[in-house]
């Protein structure tokens, strides 16, 4: 006695597109700029914690709140940087709003495929703000400094280091820089992000 046909269930196409709050459909294989908004970008990296999340204080110390402190310490070690790239040091991590911040000895375990998409992701966001795709070595350089610097006091005022440690790891940050860090309500530091993106893209295109 023959069976009756059966009609094979087709499995739904994985899903690699992320629906932001805007509306945007950002694709994470091949994204377009312009599926990038600023208010994604602030609303996500204002809810992301630096540190997994191990940080003292009543809020989590944001990687919005270290990405406006990070182009701030590169204004004071370059006091010449034009305005186009303290806005690609505002946006070093933006790629976190939608990959979230990992920690460095995770992002090491997972190699390659992270590196990659983060660098499409960035990518996108410098061609959204009329930046150029990839970061000029020296400023590439000077961001790096920064952002050790800025873990350094992160990490010997919020995680729990000691001196010696966050020396160690980050090195010693340059005689005369002093930053004290409080850690903010997610909607504080994601309206202080946004301005300072709107006061620099402003100043990039000779609107100041």
């Amino acid at each position: 006695m023959s069976r009756p046909a059966t009609t094979r269930s087709r499995k739904a196409p994985d899903r690699v597109w992320q629906r932001m709050l805007s509306g945007r459909r950002l694709d994470l294989l091949d994204p377009s700029p312009l599926d990038i908004e600023v208010d994604d970008i602030a609303h996500g990296l204002a809810r992301v914690a630096r540190w997994n999340g191990q940080t003292l204080g009543d809020h989590a110390f944001s990687v919005a709140q270290h990405s406006v402190i990070v182009e701030f310490i590169c204004g004071e070690l370059e006091p010449g940087l034009k305005p186009f790239e303290r806005l690609m040091a505002l946006h070093h991590d933006a790629a976190e709003y939608v990959i979230g911040d990992m920690i460095s000895p995770f992002k090491t375990v997972l190699g390659d495929g992270y590196k990659s998409v983060e660098n499409r992701l960035t990518e996108a966001v410098h061609l959204r703000f009329g930046l150029p795709a990839r970061l000029p070595a020296p400023l590439k350089r000077l961001i790096k400094r920064a952002d050790h610097i800025c873990a350094w006091f992160e990490a010997t005022q919020l995680a729990g280091f000691s001196t010696g440690e966050a020396d160690k790891f980050f090195g010693t940050p340059p005689d005369g820089l002093e930053i004290e860090l409080q850690p903010e309500a997610p909607t504080r530091a994601q309206a202080v992000f946004i301005s300072r993106h709107e006061a620099l893209l402003a100043a990039m295109e000779g609107r100041t």
